[in-house]
């Protein structure tokens, strides 16, 4: 896996080419920084639909959580949280693909307040 680095959006830098800045996606799939204002950006340039499927090594009450599963459409774009509910024993989100030709991705971390 692929550790992607974070772009943190600051207020003063102006507008992001989101597009320019994403990286392809990793076959055998990448890891993210998460927490609070973290999102994974995915544009899906293929002529189909895409997963995303991030793990979630958390439980509750001893019962397993649903990895999170998210749907992209052809042509599309996404933002997809990167929530503490995803942290992994080595502190990122672990990220999987069901496709990664033409998908490009960044995590992102918008400014506060």
């Amino acid at each position: 896996m692929a550790d992607l680095t974070t772009t943190k959006i600051t207020a003063v830098a102006g507008l992001l080419d989101l597009a320019a800045a994403a990286t392809a996606a990793a076959v055998g799939g990448d890891t993210a920084e998460v927490g609070p204002r973290r999102f994974l950006y995915v544009n899906n340039g293929s002529g189909g639909s895409i997963t995303v499927t991030i793990a979630t090594p958390a439980t509750a009450n001893g019962f397993a959580i649903s990895d999170g599963t998210y749907a992209v459409a052809a042509g599309k774009q996404a933002l997809i949280p990167l929530t503490n509910d995803f942290r992994g024993a080595n502190g990122r989100a672990a990220i999987t693909y069901s496709a990664v030709t033409t998908v490009s991705v960044r995590p992102l971390e918008l400014p506060a307040g």
